[in-house]
């Protein structure tokens, strides 16, 4: 059985024009229900506010890039349905992707989940995912033969959802306050996510087979100076983002037993301390690397 909920798609973009189109069209021509899409723009000037303005999209808005954390945040303001779906402008939505997650949100007792989608990669993804290549750019991707084969990969549910297409509940969201922007411009953003929602005692982190993407890797991380996302997640957390991804079982297949490596779980704690102390004694800089000024971070909403 087939369930239909709708979402409240979030896309943050920077001068990314020709993939967010492709991205929202995919949305439209391969969704089994019509989804609320809401956009931040971050500068705008390749002609991305105009062209979000005339399709009538839901969007906010800062003059310049202020990174995703806040533009998530900006984005909550207005959502309009239950469900938030956390989506990259370089994705490209494959048939099926919302029935599977609507699925599983139907057989789950409460609202207390995290749920991602798997992502097929033109290159060897640093962790879940398929690798099949339909190309890595606008002019040599093969929608055409991608739509033919995409269900043709084998690969099982598995646990551990960070990264987006990922899903939850507003109340959940809105429960651990969103993404933290003390992580601007977005490195390990998401881990800190799931982080908050550990804390808040939810389980349920799980990626989908049967919702599947094409991801373009398209790096506009490259453009920006990078927090050091990894110190301030340890020292926020006392732990490392590898110890986070054993306690939440991250590439675990859903179907085989689940059990918890004791032994690395307090080796990785224990080097997380060691670690934490040796940053704090070298008085190594971890916070936002640019002074913010007013004027960058005036907004639209």
């Amino acid at each position: 059985m087939q369930s239909s909920i709708p979402f409240s798609i979030i896309i943050p973009t920077w001068n990314n024009l020709p993939f967010l189109k492709l991205c929202v069209e995919s949305i439209r021509k391969n969704s089994a229900v019509e989804h609320q899409i809401i956009i931040h723009i971050n500068d705008g000037s390749d002609g991305t506010l105009e062209w979000v303005r005339e399709q009538g999209f839901d969007y906010t808005y800062t003059p310049q890039n202020v990174g995703v954390c806040l533009a998530c945040n900006m984005m909550r303001t207005k959502v309009a349905t239950d469900y938030i779906l956390y989506l990259n402008d370089d994705m490209y939505l494959l048939p099926g992707w919302d029935t599977a997650l609507a699925d599983e949100v139907a057989s789950l007792p409460d609202n207390r989940f995290f749920l991602s989608s798997t992502m097929i990669h033109p290159y060897k993804p640093e962790d879940v995912g398929i690798v099949a290549n339909y190309g890595d750019s606008l002019e040599t991707f093969d929608e055409e033969r991608l739509l033919r084969e995409y269900k043709s990969f084998e690969a099982p549910d598995w646990h551990g959802a960070t990264w987006p297409p990922n899903l939850l509940h507003r109340d959940l969201w809105d429960l651990i306050g969103g993404y933290s922007i003390e992580y601007t411009p977005g490195m390990y953003s998401d881990p800190d996510l799931t982080a908050k929602l550990w804390m808040v005692g939810v389980r349920h982190f799980k990626g989908l087979s049967a919702s599947r993407v094409y991801h373009f890797e398209t790096r506009s991380t490259g453009r920006v100076k990078k927090n050091d996302g990894s110190l301030q997640f340890l020292l926020k957390w006392g732990m490392t983002n590898s110890t986070l991804r054993l306690l939440t079982h991250l590439q675990h297949p859903v179907s085989e037993p689940l059990t918890v490596d004791a032994a690395a779980l307090s080796r990785n704690r224990f080097r997380s301390r060691v670690k934490a102390i040796l940053s704090l004694l070298t008085g190594k800089q971890f916070g936002p690397i640019e002074k913010v000024e007013s004027e960058k971070w005036k907004v639209e909403i």
